[in-house]
C-alpha cells in the first residue's frame, strides 16, 4: 500500500465522517496504519481527534474488495452488534456501508480491541483454550442474530448461497459435492451462533484473558457442528507458514498440527459431544466455501489469489471431502 493511498484514504474517511457525524473539526489524529492479518480485506488502524466520544479511542478500518458482495459490510455490522449486545467480545461497529462512494469501496469502521493473536501467545493448551470460548459463544441465544440475518444467516442460506455461486461459475466439478449435502443433511439439531472462521488467529488475548473474537463475515445461525468442524478443517489443514506465529516454534507446531487439532476437538466433545458422522458431514459442508473461493480463483473471478488460495488447504479439504463421500456411498 503507497503512502499515496493510505494519504488519500484518510482524507476521504475525514471528509466522509465530518458530514455523518456532523462534526467539522473531525481528523485523524495519526495517518491510517495498514494491518496484517487479512487475507482478502484491507485493514487499518484508525485515531481519530475532534470526534464524538465513542469514536474516540482505538479504531479499526475493514475495506472490501471488488469480488466481495457489498452487503458483507452491512452483514459484519448486523453480526458483531448483535454480539457484542449479548455480552461476547466482538467489536462493535460504529459505521458502515456498502456503497463503495465515501471510500472507494464498502467498509465497516468499528472499535478496535486490546490484545494478541491466541496464535502469537501460546501454543501449549491453545486447543483447549479455543474450544472454552467457542462453548461460550455456543451457548449464547441465537434468536436475536437469527433476526438479524434472516433465512440467508442459517445453513439453508448457507447451502443455497454456493448453489448460486456454483451455478454462476459453472464449477460443474463442485455440484456433485453440494448434492451430496442435500441429501445426507443429519437430523437437525439446535441452532446456536457459528463464527464459521473460528481459529487462533482469530482471538485475541490480553494477560491471559480472551479479549476480542475477530472476523465475523462467515458468521451463521447454525448448529454448533457445523462451527467445531470448520474449526478442525483449519486447524487441520491450513498451513503454519501462513500463521503470524513467531517462526522460532513453526517447526514445533508443523509436526504437532494434528495433535493440536484432535486436542482442541476432544476438549469440545468433553462439554458438548458431536458423533462422527455429524462432525464428518459438516467438515465437507464447512470446505465447500474454501473450495468454491479456490475455484473461482482459478477462473479469475475472485481477486487476486491470497496466500491461503495458493498453498494446498484446498485441496486438502477436497481430498478429505471425496473420501467421506466415497465412504457414504
Amino acid at each position: 500500500m503507497t503512502d499515496g493511498r493510505v494519504e488519500t484514504l484518510g482524507r476521504a474517511l475525514v471528509a466522509h465522517l465530518r458530514g455523518v457525524l456532523a462534526a467539522p473539526a473531525l481528523d485523524l489524529a495519526e495517518p491510517p496504519v495498514a494491518l496484517t492479518g487479512g487475507f482478502d480485506t484491507e485493514i487499518y488502524a484508525v485515531r481519530l481527534r475532534e470526534a464524538p466520544p465513542e469514536f474516540a479511542g482505538p479504531l479499526v478500518l475493514r475495506l472490501l474488495r471488488p469480488h466481495h458482495d457489498p452487503t458483507r459490510a452491512l452483514r459484519e455490522e448486523a453480526t458483531q452488534n448483535a454480539l457484542a449486545v449479548l455480552g461476547f467480545p466482538a467489536p462493535r461497529v460504529l459505521l458502515a456501508a456498502a456503497a463503495p462512494a465515501p471510500l472507494g469501496a464498502p467498509f465497516v469502521l468499528m472499535e478496535r480491541l486490546p490484545g494478541r493473536p491466541l496464535m502469537q501467545t501460546r501454543v501449549v493448551g491453545m486447543g483447549t483454550r479455543l474450544a472454552e470460548l467457542q462453548l461460550r459463544l455456543h451457548a449464547l441465544d441465537p434468536t436475536p442474530l437469527a433476526r438479524a440475518l434472516g433465512p440467508p444467516g442459517s445453513f439453508d442460506g448457507y447451502l443455497d448461497a454456493f448453489a448460486g455461486r456454483i451455478a454462476r461459475a459453472k464449477l460443474d466439478e463442485l455440484a456433485p459435492l453440494l448434492a451430496w449435502l442435500r441429501t445426507r443433511r443429519p437430523p437437525p439439531a439446535a441452532p446456536a451462533i457459528c463464527h464459521g472462521d473460528f481459529h487462533p488467529q482469530n482471538v485475541l488475548v490480553d494477560n491471559g484473558r480472551a479479549t476480542g473474537v475477530l472476523d465475523w463475515p462467515n458468521a451463521l445461525v447454525a448448529e454448533p457442528a457445523f462451527d467445531v468442524a470448520s474449526t478442525f478443517n483449519i486447524l487441520r489443514f491450513v498451513p503454519v507458514g501462513l500463521t503470524s506465529m513467531p517462526a522460532a516454534v513453526r517447526w514445533v507446531v508443523r509436526v504437532a498440527q494434528p495433535l493440536l487439532a484432535q486436542g482442541y476437538l476432544a476438549a469440545y466433545r468433553r462439554r458438548r459431544p458431536i458423533d462422527g458422522a455429524r462432525l464428518a458431514y459438516y467438515r465437507v459442508a464447512a470446505a465447500l466455501r474454501a473450495l468454491v473461493r479456490a475455484a473461482e480463483t482459478q477462473r479469475g473471478l475472485a481477486g487476486a489469489p491470497t496466500g491461503l488460495d495458493a498453498s494446498s488447504y484446498a485441496a486438502r479439504l477436497l481430498a478429505y471431502s471425496r473420501r467421506v463421500v466415497e465412504q457414504t456411498r
